[in-house]
């Protein structure tokens, strides 16, 4: 089962896609939910199997993929956490936890969509990651202090995302990353949502990125330091996690800031975020406008 956020003519939907992966049965006049985001938070995923050998109402190559959530709640990101990305750096933060930190809505776009260069920076940059998207607990458990073992029973499904950042921008002051996280549509999620049923142990999964078809990532998220199961546990301790609350869960070495010199996203070029399990987020690049556009310094005000 595949459930998607789309749009025809500037109308928003939901909906399943077909067995054949070329239709959309639309779910938002069947189920009584707004979107994607509010089954999660009102019957769940299960609400939508009766539908799967409905009829499709939309063809594929007719729809607009959007951001796979409409409205996600919060968006957690996890930071330097596959095998081999402590060393990419000259001096590594202490790793007793993981790294974390937010991002709003509207830095993420959806499949098939572009990603955005704002005029104010080149860099940047692309990181391809599993996200996990949160639901209900079949026996209604609140999402706090979830033990490692229950985390997937919290999970409602999985899906992919890019990760876009700014480089420069993360690197204005010490101790945060947050302006270089959040340009709009700088990042994507997508293309669908996969239930957790059917996605075997994390461990056993495969996560590639590429761009313009050469491979850039190329990792599993066996060489996590912080499996996905210890993120849900994690996060739950400090926050309560609630149905459509999104995480980033890392992404593997081979970003663009790590080659020498680094490799900037450039208008024209394709980025594909792959698991054989899920499928593939594709995103071109575009410039929002031409540029430059100066940012003022301090010492100007």
């Amino acid at each position: 089962m595949r459930l998607l956020s789309y749009s025809i003519d500037g109308d928003h939907g939901f909906g399943l896609l077909t067995a054949d992966r070329a239709g959309v049965i639309d779910l938002g006049c069947r189920l009584d939910a707004e979107d994607l985001g509010a089954l999660l938070a009102g019957e769940g995923l299960d609400a939508a199997r009766p539908f799967l050998d409905e009829p499709s109402d939309h063809a594929v190559a007719d729809i607009v993929f959007e951001r796979l959530l409409p409205s996600p709640g919060k968006i957690f990101c996890i930071g330097v956490n596959y095998g081999g990305r402590a060393q990419e750096y000259d001096d590594p933060a202490d790793a007793a936890y993981p790294s974390v930190f937010v991002r709003f809505p509207p830095s993420f776009t959806g499949h098939e969509q572009p990603v955005i260069r704002p005029p104010e920076s080149e860099q940047l940059d692309y990181e391809g990651e599993i996200v996990v998207v949160i639901g209900r607990h079949p026996d209604g458990k609140a999402g706090r202090r979830i033990p490692m073992a229950e985390a997937r029973s919290h999970i409602a499904g999985v899906s992919l995302g890019n990760e876009g950042t700014i480089r420069d921008w993360v690197r204005h002051a010490k101790f945060n990353v947050t302006q270089g996280k959040n340009w709009p549509n700088t990042g994507s999620m997508g293309p669908w949502l996969v239930p957790i049923d059917e996605i075997p142990p994390f461990d056993e999964l495969w996560i590639q990125t590429h761009v313009n078809g050469e491979l850039r990532q190329d990792d599993s998220p066996a060489t996590m330091k912080y499996s996905i199961e210890y993120q849900v546990h994690y996060l739950s301790t400090f926050c309560e996690l609630q149905p459509g609350d999104v995480i980033y869960t890392g992404t593997p070495t081979g970003a663009g800031a790590r080659f020498d010199p680094p490799i900037w996203l450039t208008p024209g070029d394709v980025v594909e975020v792959s698991v054989p399990e899920i499928g593939t987020l594709r995103n071109p690049v575009a410039a929002e406008f031409d540029g430059p556009t100066d940012i003022v310094p301090p010492e100007k005000q």
